[in-house]
């Protein structure tokens, strides 16, 4: 199975970015190509690309363009202006939407921290010039701290219980979209014209999700070849390029059959081995969908079924982890079914801890009203 389709995306992008990045950002990305994902390494560099903009407009150094940014700024930067650099990061506005601005969160300026971390280690350890020295030896982003996010797995385990859906709601949700999704779009309309026409492809997305736990990047990547309907699984990439088997519960790989049945007639879509799964149709042509496509018509449909509280694949996968944990208490089997690397990030679909506080909290409220009764 080759790369992922989106990893293949991130590449030309990072190709076409890097092109304008001063010399030592390239040689940067040239040398971490093979050992980090083209996926984080076009993050960095977007990183990079603001660090090097703040670093114009605040005059610290007089290039005009990013591209000319001479690493002589990196090497003399000051802590105070390091500093300035992160309460920027903490302080600036990002647009939401065209009326809505947010902060930006912790974990995504630890990355900023971390990204530039990255680069200044390399420019300060692994370099070599014409005189057999390192570019220069001062690394101010020593000094510069990553505060990681505090929130214990209690905490964590109850945001995603917050968020997914509970009980048998994920069976439900599906028979909106099989039965009554469509009775509530105006008749002939634009939405239902096009629901009807992506109605099994749209389950069969939907079910897959829910039926497997896989990530938005596996689904998007899935070939033909991959999908194994004799024993119920899909061959998938992983993070970090690993091939892996996932099982598929039945019913899912059935919605999948539905709309493989229709794939020709509706996308043009061809039945040659390495063809993508999933397609829309541009200019008449089969085109596969991108993430963004697979993660819009997901928040439209959980929208539609939640009233205005939207999901993301994310969500599902969270959904069908905490459902195969409750249906088997097998930390290993999810971990393997999910792709894990720890059981530490599979414990977050069970808390034991969790269910004994709430049922004592249930018990101290009977005895409350037992005692007021008498």
């Amino acid at each position: 199975m080759a790369n992922t389709r989106q990893h293949q995306m991130h590449e030309q992008k990072l190709e076409e970015l890097v092109k304008t990045m001063p010399f030592y950002i390239v040689e940067y990305v040239d040398q971490k190509i093979g050992s980090r994902s083209p996926s984080t390494l076009l993050n960095y560099v977007y990183d990079y690309k603001l660090f090097l903009e703040w670093l114009i407009a605040e005059g610290i150094t007089n290039a005009a363009q990013i591209k000319d940014v001479p690493m002589s700024v990196l090497e003399n930067l000051k802590l105070v202006e390091a500093q300035a650099f992160i309460k920027y990061l903490e302080r600036r506005n990002i647009p939401i939407n065209k009326k809505e601005m947010k902060k930006a969160e912790k974990v995504s300026i630890n990355r900023k921290i971390s990204a530039l971390r990255s680069l200044f280690k390399y420019l300060t350890t692994q370099t070599e010039n014409e005189d057999g020295e390192l570019y220069f030896y001062r690394n101010v982003m020593l000094k510069i701290e990553v505060t990681k996010v505090k929130e214990t797995l209690n905490a964590r385990a109850s945001r995603i219980a917050s968020k997914i859906f509970q009980d048998d709601d994920d069976t439900r949700f599906l028979e909106f979209l099989k039965h009554d999704y469509e009775e509530g779009l105006p008749a002939d309309s634009r939405k239902r014209i096009y629901f009807k026409r992506d109605k099994e492809r749209d389950i069969g997305i939907i079910s897959l999700f829910l039926g497997s736990g896989i990530r938005v990047n596996e689904l998007s990547s899935l070939r033909l070849c991959d999908l194994d309907f004799k024993r119920s699984q899909i061959s998938v990439l992983r993070k970090g390029g690993k091939a892996d088997i996932v099982a598929v519960v039945p019913e899912s790989m059935i919605d999948l059959k539905n709309y493989l049945s229709i794939r020709a007639e509706r996308y043009n879509g061809t039945s040659e081995d390495y063809d993508y799964v999933f397609l829309t149709k541009v200019k008449n042509e089969a085109c596969p969908l991108s993430n963004r496509s697979i993660e819009a018509l997901v928040k439209k449909y959980t929208k539609a079924y939640k009233s205005n509280k939207s999901m993301s694949p994310h969500i599902l996968r969270h959904t069908f982890g905490t459902n195969l944990m409750a249906e088997t208490g097998d930390i290993h089997l999810l971990m393997t079914q999910l792709g894990h690397s720890t059981t530490s990030t599979a414990a977050l679909y069970t808390n034991p801890e969790q269910e004994k506080a709430r049922h004592a909290a249930e018990q101290l409220g009977k005895r409350r009203i037992a005692q007021i009764k008498d």
